[in-house]
């Protein structure tokens, strides 16, 4: 264990055992889970080790029953691991729903500042932020702040915020909305849980295997029941639904996590479904505006004409993770229903970037921000393919798409029989990000494999980390 795994840990301990419960408010176990995921969200060390519930019971002065549930809550959305014999764990899968690490440089996260690692996917360039617009547009707007910036706030979000997003949709993603069916969410998370709300308690909601394991941890948590779908090389088969389901999760654009695209022919028997069946989509578009050849791909809600399409989509990706801020376009039918469910408090987005971003994406500046990270992150995913060349394909069998912010590798002969489990350990302990494939299969069997992110890093540090990897995978072959 390094010096900084160590101070991580003890510094994720103090953080624990310093929470503070209110009292005759809101109930205990429901402000302590929330506490925790704050605190992981913020920046725990994946893997971090949490004290025994009876310690953090005695700590908080709370019984030990409170605890057990606010753990069991956050266990079961997949912020939290038990090992058995070992107690529970900060997950060290949180890639698309949660903040990334803190960048290096990027001053002390709430845990010590930590530099990513290579190959942590979905990670962008916070290097290329854009960071004197952001700041002129942010002065801009809150300097002489406009009287609806200062009076009782949208709960829906700020109106020329979603004025820019229903444009950037048309102009991106094929979809012709109003700004009326935009809402501001603090990110997909947000986004999918009030989607879930809309589906009665015990329905059934079909998501993808593989797939990533807080989409499921978020629908259970609104009394969904998941059943999943196994994609194959095409991803999901509209075929394989049930009529009875209530609705269906889906990445169409660019599968979670293998990255294959949806192909037309499945995208409208998929609606076709939707529409027989009464059923709600869920399209989870997380980092589509990053494709490398032509121009991004329409969106599935674009070919919606029965109204069946929730879109969710977010900046985490496409500028950073620190603004916070997602958005959801809701399909006319449902729209009573969702500002029922989001009521008078309104959604947990931060009103104070959103003039900001409106302004950025008013400009013109979002778009250009935009295509010059699509042709960066381009290069890199060439200059990973390149570097990893002599490990294919006796070690690694890439299976790359012209889009994203990380591939697939799987394994060649050399390293047959072997657990991608064993590979994370052996690279994490190298200083490489590498994720498992398989812990993003939760019936099915698992394939074996890595993820490999690329977007967040220089060339020159792709191929150093390529190089550390075959080291580290000769070791164990």
């Amino acid at each position: 264990m390094t010096n900084s795994t160590i101070q991580g840990q003890a510094n994720f301990d103090a953080a624990l055992l310093g929470l503070t419960l209110a009292r005759g408010g809101e109930a205990l176990h429901v402000q302590l889970a929330e506490a925790l995921r704050r605190l992981i969200l913020a920046g725990a060390p994946p893997g971090a080790r949490l004290p025994p519930s009876r310690k953090l019971a005695q700590e908080l002065s709370i019984s030990r029953a409170t605890v057990l549930t606010a753990l069991d809550q956050l266990t079961a959305e997949g912020y939290l691991q038990g090992r058995q014999g070992a107690g529970l764990f900060v997950a060290r899968d949180l890639p698309h729903l949660a903040p990334p690490l803190a960048q290096a440089g990027d001053g002390p996260a709430a845990f010590g500042a930590r530099p990513v690692l290579p190959f942590h996917p979905g990670q962008p360039d916070m290097r290329q932020f854009p960071h004197a617009a952001w700041a002129r547009h942010l002065e801009a707007a809150w300097r002489q702040p406009e009287a609806g910036l200062l009076g009782v706030p949208d709960r829906f979000g700020w109106p020329p915020l979603r004025e820019a997003i229903a444009a950037h949709l048309g102009a991106w993603r094929g979809i012709f909305c109003s700004a009326g069916q935009i809402i501001v969410t603090s990110g997909a998370t947000e986004a999918l849980g009030l989607a879930g709300r809309l589906l009665a308690p015990g329905s059934i909601v079909h998501v993808e295997e593989p797939g990533h394991a807080p989409v499921r941890a978020r629908l259970a948590a609104a009394g969904l029941r998941c059943v999943a779908v196994p994609v194959d090389a095409q991803g999901l088969n509209p075929a394989l639904l049930r009529p009875d389901a209530a609705g269906v999760v889906v990445t169409p654009s660019r599968q979670y996590p293998l990255g294959m695209t949806l192909p037309a022919a499945r995208r409208l028997a998929l609606l076709d479904w939707a529409q027989r069946a009464g059923a709600l989509v869920i399209e989870d578009d997380y980092d589509s505006e990053f494709r490398f050849t032509g121009q991004p791909l329409p969106a599935l809600a674009s070919l919606d004409r029965g109204a069946r399409t929730l879109y969710i989509g977010s900046f985490s990706k496409l500028l950073s993770p620190g603004i916070r801020l997602g958005y959801m376009l809701v399909p006319a039918p449902f729209l009573a229903r969702l500002h029922e469910v989001i009521g008078r408090a309104g959604t947990q987005a931060s009103l104070v970037p959103q003039p900001a971003l409106a302004r950025f994406m008013q400009s013109g500046e979002f778009a250009t921000h935009l295509r010059r990270m699509r042709r960066l992150y381009a290069q890199r995913q060439s200059a990973l393919r390149e570097a990893l060349a002599p490990l294919v394909p006796d070690w690694l069998v890439p299976a790359i798409e012209p889009s994203g912010m990380h591939f697939i590798v799987r394994f060649g002969p050399r390293l047959a029989g072997l657990s991608d489990r064993a590979v994370e350990a052996a690279a994490r302990e190298a200083g490489l990000a590498v994720v498992s494939l398989s812990q993003y299969f939760h019936e099915a069997p698992p394939e074996q494999g890595l993820l490999l992110g690329f977007a967040g890093f220089e060339p020159e540090d792709l191929r150093a980390a390529a190089l550390r990897l075959g080291a580290c995978l000769a070791g164990l072959g």
